[in-house]
């Protein structure tokens, strides 16, 4: 399938905002990323729901809002109702394949699409049982919740195994991965079968439309 790039919305320049929407618009990145972290899952705090409205005013593009939170079956319906397309959550937050299944359905009963996060630490076997019941897999290439981590080669065999296992049970969900993409890892990711990447400074500190298409590129080496 064609890969996505979905540019973290983390990294945007917000005394630029305007500008910078303008570029991704006008860029080959299909998808927005946009992370939010409660300071209680993870150590630090981000955006709530007016920023996800402000973003989807400024851009008609595909937002997949993930909550790096420890309740997200209380907050969810905030997003959804700000205009997130898909919402992840994390395995961790409940280390439980029913509730997390219950929460995936929560999710898509509202009509947008739902996806679980695994950290490093976590293996594929754990969410094994929710594949099918899934629109996306993201998988955690960094410790979510601190700056400027090196990707951790270990997120290369989850994505093979992902790959494997939807194709050998033909399944349908996508693959993401998120946490230090630039062209190399991208390159990584992609032969290793991921099809969703997020990718923040790489993208936002140089000109957004070449960043993107420099990603895409790399499909043609």
């Amino acid at each position: 399938m064609e890969k996505i790039i979905a540019p973290s919305v983390l990294s945007l320049d917000y005394t630029d905002t305007k500008s910078q929407l303008k570029q991704l618009v006008e860029s080959d990145a299909k998808w927005l990323h946009f992370d939010v972290m409660d300071g209680n899952f993870v150590p630090n705090i981000s955006f709530g729901t007016d920023i996800l409205k402000a973003l989807k005013k400024g851009s008609n593009m595909f937002v997949d809002a993930h909550l790096m939170i420890q309740d997200p079956r209380k907050y969810y319906p905030e997003f959804v109702r700000a205009g997130a397309d898909m919402i992840t959550f994390h395995y961790e937050v409940f280390n439980d394949i029913d509730a997390c299944r219950t929460l995936l359905l929560e999710i898509k009963a509202t009509g947008i699409q739902a996806g679980i996060v695994i950290k490093p630490n976590t293996s594929v076997d754990c969410i094994r049982d929710l594949l099918a019941d899934v629109d996306m897999v993201l998988v955690m290439s960094v410790e979510p919740g601190f700056g400027g981590q090196s990707f951790m080669p270990n997120s290369l065999d989850k994505i093979r195994d992902l790959a494997k296992f939807k194709k050998d049970n033909n399944l349908a969900y996508l693959i993401q991965i998120d946490g230090g993409i630039n062209a190399e890892t991208y390159a990584l990711a992609s032969n290793a079968g991921c099809e969703v990447f997020v990718a923040g400074s790489y993208i936002f500190n140089q000109d957004i439309v070449e960043g993107v298409k420099s990603l895409l590129c790399q499909e043609c080496v």
